[in-house]
């Protein structure tokens, strides 16, 4: 039997780089309700700290206290990405099980074509879908449930029936008002912002055609990336809410 600690008002959504996360975070801002905290354990891996609400984290562990810190004030709601690895947050079980961890997807190969646009230097791991895979099999683990996933794919075709599927799954109020909002760069991503420049430009959840797909067939290295990562895809896409 899986011990159940006390729940914590963190909601938590992880997701390998390039799957149209930083999209759902803003969804998740406009409704207004929670504190939205932006990559806390890749930016304190990446920069060497990273500010969690009226805190600097230097490490994963300070991330793991500050967010508890800020949970016990206000709900908190965060999205990170799997381009590094986490072992504190793996590690710490009271963590993955008090929290509530959910995972978004894309299809590698889409998300892969993306990734080396923007950084051509891109390595395997960076990829993330593997590690994404871990912390998803870890929250399993810990919670004795399978999390909540979705699809970005259905994200976009149909926004309303998969965020209203979201909502209910972890238990909080849908709100339509919160699928569209005003473009703009937010504060939060200036440091990173060329990832962030196409969901600064948007409106809501749209569909851009790219052609990503067959640029990583045709590249030896790239399509070797993806067929490494699709089987970890493939696992978290059977466990996606169907809108």
């Amino acid at each position: 039997m899986v011990h159940q600690p006390e729940r914590i008002p963190v909601l938590a959504l992880w997701s390998a780089p390039r799957c149209r996360s930083t999209a759902f975070a803003r969804m998740m801002a406009e409704r207004g309700d929670c504190a939205v905290v932006h990559e806390p354990f890749s930016r304190v891996v990446d920069f060497g700290e990273v500010e969690v609400g009226d805190t600097v984290a230097h490490n994963e562990w300070d991330v793991l206290a500050a967010l508890r810190a800020m949970a016990a004030r206000t709900p908190v709601f965060f999205k990170d990405t799997t381009d590094f690895h986490y072992p504190a947050l793996l590690a710490d079980g009271s963590f993955l099980s008090a929290a509530t961890h959910t995972f978004i997807i894309r299809d590698p190969a889409e998300a892969i074509a993306s990734h080396h646009a923007l950084h051509p230097g891109v390595g395997r791991d960076e990829i993330g879908f593997a590690r994404l895979y871990e912390i998803f099999t870890a929250v399993q683990a810990a919670t004795g449930s399978t999390p909540v996933v979705i699809d970005s794919d259905d994200l976009l075709d149909r926004p309303e029936g998969t965020v209203r599927a979201y909502c209910a799954a972890v238990g909080i109020d849908f709100r339509p008002d919160a699928l569209s909002w005003a473009p703009g760069m937010r504060s939060e991503w200036q440091s990173t912002s060329k990832w962030h420049r196409s969901t600064s430009e948007t409106t809501g959840f749209t569909r851009v055609r790219s052609g990503g797909a067959e640029a990583v067939e045709a590249d030896p290295v790239l399509r070797a990336y993806r067929d490494y990562h699709q089987p970890y895809y493939e696992k978290l896409r059977a466990a996606a809410l169907q809108p």
